[in-house]
């Protein structure tokens, strides 16, 4: 498999001797332009990556924010072809931040592994991460994927132990994700000592970035984590910060593309201070 901008970016991050900030937004809250303009705006407030959420109507790992943003999503007409065509129009514009597709398999298996592939891959599509594909299913998406050309992105959790953890990690490239509790999405960030102690467990095992969401809300949260991860994610808080705007009739009393970028800005800034405020504590 070729270099991706994945990658080239972890590559670079390296050099640069800084985490990445990973933002999450749900493709198409509260509608497709709105969202389009979010999604712009990420990069350009300091987002490294962009995981490009696929609403889906029954999601499992996700907390209440984001099943709210999914469905709103939904009502408004998103659908995964509005979704590859939103990465299509951010690529005009925009041919180097890595995008990540992030969702479940069904709407996938209904649009068809093979078509998806290869709509995902003219739209400028990095990778996947499908939270409920075991490694077991790797013929389904996984493997052609990766023949594609594309990274497919693990999720790890502290319940994966040693033994699980080769398994999770055979066919996984680009980054291994921690999710650094058990839980859904949007609960409290995990005790932060555990996380350290469990980014280096996953790295005793692979040479990937390994990168740490689930409760991360803020620039100080993202500058402990980012201490000792590749990267930080963050998914939620940007979700909030959407529907923070929207009146009960879902009009908007307020930019809500704006309002994710003022958020991201500071999340970015957490970001890059992370390696120095952990240099600056050691010494």
């Amino acid at each position: 498999m070729s270099s991706t901008r994945i990658d080239d970016l972890f590559a670079r991050l390296k050099q640069e001797g800084r985490p990445a900030l990973v933002t999450y937004f749900m493709g198409g809250d509260p509608d497709y332009e709105t969202s389009l303009a979010i999604m712009k705006a990420l990069p350009k407030a300091g987002a490294d990556i962009i995981e490009l959420g696929m609403p889906f109507s029954d999601p499992m790992a996700d907390g209440p924010a984001i099943q709210a943003a999914g469905l709103r999503a939904l009502k408004g007409g998103q659908t995964l072809a509005r979704t590859l065509k939103m990465a299509e129009e951010f690529r005009r514009e925009d041919n180097t931040t890595p995008i990540v597709m992030m969702g479940y398999y069904n709407p996938i298996y209904i649009y068809g592994v093979d078509r998806f592939l290869a709509d995902a891959r003219a739209a400028g599509i990095d990778g996947f991460i499908v939270v409920d594909l075991p490694p077991e299913m790797d013929e389904e998406l996984c493997i052609p994927a990766l023949k594609a050309g594309h990274n497919f992105i693990r999720l790890a959790t502290p319940t994966t132990d040693d033994n699980r953890l080769p398994k999770v990690l055979e066919n996984t490239s680009g980054f291994v994700y921690y999710v650094s509790m058990t839980g859904i999405t949007g609960s409290a960030l995990s005790d932060t000592a555990k996380v350290k102690d469990a980014v280096a467990r996953i790295k005793s095992h692979t040479d990937l970035p390994v990168c740490v969401g689930f409760g991360v809300k803020t620039a100080e949260q993202a500058r402990v984590i980012g201490a000792s991860a590749d990267g930080v994610v963050v998914g939620t808080a940007i979700v909030n910060a959407v529907a923070n705007v929207l009146g009960p009739d879902g009009q908007k009393t307020a930019d809500p593309a704006e309002a994710v970028a003022t958020l991201v800005r500071g999340l970015a800034k957490g970001v890059r201070e992370a390696r120095q405020a952990a240099a600056e504590q050691t010494t």
